[in-house]
């Protein structure tokens, strides 16, 4: 039996069991601090509280980047150019890239250049700053290992975040410029590859020095809104091999050869052609599967009946009221809650669009298969 309430709940959903409770979270907000601005989170109240979501059943070990590589040392940020209501600034990932003024969340900036242009920006600029080897990588070793040390004790499941191979690329070549270099630059691609193999092969084994992994859960974005942004050739050629490489070490090294290690993808984007894909190497947990491009975590639940999901709730439709919900909600929940293996939450982050009276009442509805 569990120690934890939640990585129980947890683990029965990722068992598939038909008509296991929801574990109650959310993909994440854009709104709650306009919902504090209005006096609308109480102050003595936790989210948890607030919203019925459940005590955590997993803790996620980090060093391994999410959205760009890790890289250590981290570029400077810098102010490059003044360009009156904007600024050109060069950001930790060496990407020059477009704010607004004394702005830097709350929109999507413009991207105007990457690190990675050539073999030679690769050597001098960015492969170094990758490097397994160097020690101030590991500063926080003790403090991190100590935590999911702690976390396991407890019957979280821990989790391993990694940048995808994808996600990993565009940040070094950009989104624009990265599918000419599969081409041209083959390998050239190969070497970062290798280069990001290492990494998460060294990082990966130190943690395992001290616990078994659960979940390795891939940052990875390689969907926009009509399918796959590289061909499926592409991505067996240049992804897959690292892929199998680090899944297979991983599963070697665990202090308890007998527990389970899922393989979790998080895509934005019409996803279904990476599911069939990405099960090739051992895909067990996707997530947020966007309404918008065309996802039907019912339709695709049928299809993929092994498949652990997460999202799917139109973050749209919140805005829309009551009736709106209902009626999305009545299609969604009472199916995946009679399938098993899913996650309610909405297909990214609650936008500001959503009132807090809606978004209590989804949670309302949510929290009926709790």
């Amino acid at each position: 039996m569990d120690k934890n309430a939640g990585a129980g709940k947890i683990r029965d959903i990722y068992a598939l069991k038909p008509g296991a409770p929801f574990y109650q979270k959310e993909f994440g907000f854009f709104t709650l601090d306009k919902w504090k601005s209005q006096g609308l989170i109480p102050q003595n109240k936790t989210l948890e509280e607030l919203f019925g979501f459940d005590s955590p059943g997993q803790h996620y070990i980090g060093g391994l980047g999410w959205c760009e590589a890790e890289f250590d040392p981290w570029f400077e940020e810098k102010i490059i150019e003044d360009r009156g209501d904007h600024e050109l600034v060069q950001d930790v990932a060496g990407r020059q890239v477009l704010f607004f003024k004394g702005r830097r969340s709350g929109f999507m900036p413009e991207y105007l250049s990457h690190p990675v242009k050539d073999p030679k920006t690769w050597s001098e600029q960015v492969r170094w700053r990758l490097n397994p080897a160097t020690p101030s990588r590991y500063a926080n070793l003790g403090k991190s290992i100590s935590e999911a040390q702690e976390a396991a004790n407890r019957g979280l499941m821990i989790v391993q975040s990694v940048v995808g191979g994808y996600m990993y690329l565009r940040s070094l070549f950009g989104p624009g410029e990265l599918p000419y270099y599969f081409y041209d630059m083959p390998d050239l691609i190969h070497e970062c590859m290798e280069t990001w193999f290492a990494l998460a092969d060294a990082v990966t084994a130190k943690h395992q020095q001290f616990v078994t992994i659960d979940e390795l859960y891939f940052g990875e974005d390689i969907c926009y809104n009509h399918g796959l942004l590289l061909s499926p050739s592409m991505v067996k050629e240049f992804l897959f091999p690292y892929y199998r490489r680090l899944i297979a070490n991983v599963r070697s090294r665990q202090i308890d050869k007998t527990r389970r290690l899922f393989f979790h993808l998080d895509t934005d984007g019409f996803a279904i052609p990476a599911i069939n894909l990405y099960l090739e190497i051992g895909l067990d947990v996707m997530d947020p599967f966007e309404v918008a491009s065309g996802c039907d975590v019912v339709k695709i639940g049928k299809e993929f009946p092994g498949l652990v999901m997460s999202g799917g709730i139109d973050k749209r439709i919140l805005a829309q009221g009551k009736e709106a919900i209902d009626r999305h909600l009545d299609y969604i929940l009472p199916a995946m809650h009679k399938r098993g293996g899913y996650f309610p939450t909405c297909d990214h982050g609650v936008p500001e669009e959503v009132s807090f009276d809606n978004y209590m009442y989804y949670r309302k509805r949510c929290l009926e298969y709790s």
